[in-house]
């Protein structure tokens, strides 16, 4: 019995090794990893919160080097794209990987057409690449130059200030351009300055996974899911189950409508995942079907063997 007890311990050890220098280098990429948050987000709050939750760790885990960009948690795409443009300048690599949630998907699109040397590759994930309807009905709400968008644009602007003081950051914020950058009509508008790279500006789907820009190479990919009440634990489902009633019959995440998000090479928009969830939260309270971190890794994996 001892004996038995001994080989299964042994074998148990093998197993476990074998596991482990098998994923060690999985998701090692060639060029580092740089996570873009969306509107009203953050690298981290006062080093214990991380917008992409357990998500920077889990990649770094199996050899991928990770960054979590900050931007303004409210802002233009256009300004946050010089934010990230003059952020990535800074980390002093030759060329980085974008992954980027939400509106950091326009804002990495609008950095790789700043600087295009130095982005190998953009991942949209749940992003707004052809606006939000649920954008488009705030707008509606708050009448341009009314004492309705003052008062929002008055709070967005000081909880923006508020995320600067607790992740250390100084990120001018302008709650306004933000809404209407992300709005059908601002991001078709953005689209067209951008030359609708890596978009399809007339049917519901990807482009090619190649995408030039001034000579230079950018691999584009994209994934959303399209579930809404994902765990009924999960405090932000009832928020986005309001917001999904925008898109009518639309599959959506409870933001962005799943046509809106296809961007370059479409990984998939099939998964049970809503908007919060893209990013493992709320604290990495998820659906029983998708697990988001899966899809980060995945996608490094695909990242190192596309060599970059």
């Amino acid at each position: 019995m001892r004996i038995r007890k001994t080989a299964a311990f042994a074998l148990g050890l093998v197993l476990l090794s074998v596991s482990f220098f098998t994923h060690a280098g999985y998701t090692s990429t060639r060029h580092p990893i740089v996570l873009v948050h969306g509107v009203t987000g953050f690298n981290t709050i006062g080093g214990l919160i991380n917008y992409f939750h357990t998500i920077p760790w889990n990649l770094e885990r199996s050899g991928a080097r990770v960054y979590s960009a900050s931007v303004s948690f409210v802002n233009s795409s256009e300004q946050r794209g010089q934010q990230l443009a003059n952020y990535v300048n800074g980390l002093g690599h030759s060329k980085v990987n974008l992954m980027a949630h939400s509106q950091g998907a326009p804002t990495s699109r609008v950095t790789a057409s700043l600087i295009p040397h130095k982005i190998a590759s953009i991942t949209s994930i749940n992003g707004v690449n052809k606006g939000s309807t649920v954008a488009d009905v705030v707008r509606g709400v708050l009448p341009p130059g009314s004492y309705v968008e003052g008062g929002a644009q008055a709070i967005a602007n000081a909880l923006g200030g508020l995320v600067n003081a607790l992740s250390g950051s100084s990120n001018p914020q302008d709650g306004v351009a933000a809404l209407e950058t992300l709005t059908t009509r601002g991001t078709t508008d953005l689209n067209d300055a951008l030359g609708w790279k890596g978009v399809n500006r007339s049917s519901c789907s990807g482009t090619n996974e190649d995408v030039w820009i001034n000579g230079n190479r950018i691999k584009y990919f994209s994934w959303t899911g399209r579930g809404v009440w994902t765990n009924i634990l999960d405090a932000t489902d009832p928020f986005l189950g309001i917001t999904s009633l925008a898109f009518g019959g639309e599959p959506s995440d409870g933001l962005v409508g799943v046509c809106s998000t296809k961007m370059g090479n479409v990984i998939g928009t099939h998964y049970d995942m809503n908007h919060v969830d893209a990013i493992n939260h709320l604290f990495g309270v998820r659906s029983l079907w998708t697990n988001p971190v899966s899809l980060y890794r995945s996608q490094a994996n695909r990242l190192k063997n596309r060599g970059l």
